[in-house]
């Protein structure tokens, strides 16, 4: 019995030797990975600070590369308090973004780990929540209300002198409509709409729109330094009438008459000098997504002196005489023609 016990002590001092030389070869491979791990740690912060560095390079580069590529001076007073508004938040968020990022590619080349030195464990900090919450909301809230008042300068009632200029989407083309010397625009009935002769669904039975003209390249001429109000509207889908050079842009929307107001104050023929390019435009676009079509949805601005705009518009005719009743159009000023039909009142301007 003595001899198996022996037997047995001896193996199990064995298994004892054996597994303090496992457990010191473990101890071994382990503080070598720490030392991997230290220097893969050091090579990946120096990376991140060459990443950093070669990340504001390529912003720089971007920026001087593509600055002639933004659009011009704004064309419009509104654009002017857009711009200044636009630039006002990358200022604020671009000096937040640069010390942010400076703080935290610095704290991870500074505080990477070594074999010296372990993560602290920092869970929460109630005044530091309160900071960081607070400053950046407080910022954010001023910068809502500058952009709310000059969203409601852009929607809200247009001067009294305003011009008047109705604008509508249809895939894939823009509708333009001028009231004529009486300054008004007749009543629409959706109903009424008619491709061959009768687009905006024009209702006849209203006499302001028998000296309506709807522009039939779909211009859009507008006086120079004359406040002018669009009435928007759509005869299909949802469609947005972007004008970038003005910095406006306003929803077109089905069954709905949105408006939106500015004054224009760079003619087209001094953008042209102030671009240096020969065949500059204003554009109307669609910035929402109507379609196949939707790439093709562009419009011509045209910025012009009261004298041009005068003797562009003593050249149209009416729509009505261009559509129904050619020789028996009345002149300007006669009476106009009752004609009997049933109609709805879909939009009114008076």
């Amino acid at each position: 019995m003595s001899g198996l016990l022996s037997i047995v002590l001896i193996g199990l001092v064995f298994v004892i030797i054996y597994q303090i030389a496992k457990a010191s070869e473990y101890s071994t491979i382990l503080r070598g990975e720490e030392k991997i791990n230290a220097r893969v740690n050091r090579t990946m912060a120096i990376l991140l600070v060459i990443f950093f560095l070669l990340g504001l390079y390529g912003i720089w580069l971007c920026h001087t590369s593509l600055m002639d590529r933004l659009l011009p001076v704004s064309a419009s007073e509104h654009g002017v308090k857009y711009d200044s508004m636009f630039l006002t938040t990358l200022v604020v968020t671009g000096i937040v973004f640069f010390l942010t990022q400076t703080v935290l590619f610095w704290f991870a080349y500074k505080y990477q780990s070594t074999e010296k030195r372990t993560a602290f464990f920092y869970p929460h900090n109630n005044k530091l929540e309160l900071i960081w919450t607070t400053i950046p909301a407080i910022a954010m809230a001023a910068l809502v209300a500058i952009g709310l008042r000059n969203w409601s300068l852009m929607t809200d009632a247009a001067p009294k002198d305003a011009m008047i200029v109705e604008v509508v989407g249809k895939q894939f083309n823009w509708l333009i409509r001028y009231p004529g010397k009486d300054g008004v625009l007749g009543k629409r009935d959706f109903r009424k709409i008619n491709d061959a002769n009768n687009v905006l669904g024009l209702d006849w039975n209203d006499k302001d729109n028998m000296d309506d003209i709807i522009a039939q390249n779909g211009e859009l001429h507008l006086v120079v330094n004359k406040p002018v109000s669009l009435i928007i509207g759509s005869r299909d889908v949802i469609h947005d009438v972007g004008l970038a050079h003005f910095r406006m842009k306003m929803d077109a929307v089905p069954g709905i008459i949105t408006t939106m107001w500015f004054k224009p104050t760079i003619t087209t023929e001094e953008m042209k000098k102030i671009t240096g390019n020969k065949d500059f435009v204003y554009e109307i676009s669609c910035d929402q997504m109507c379609g196949k079509g939707h790439y093709s949805m562009r419009g011509t601005v045209i910025v012009e002196t009261q004298a041009e705009y005068d003797a562009w518009m003593a050249k149209q005719q009416s729509y009505y005489a261009l559509n129904n009743a050619p020789a028996a159009a009345p002149a300007s000023g006669e009476a106009q023609p009752e004609v009997k039909t049933d109609s709805v009142k879909a939009i009114t301007m008076k």
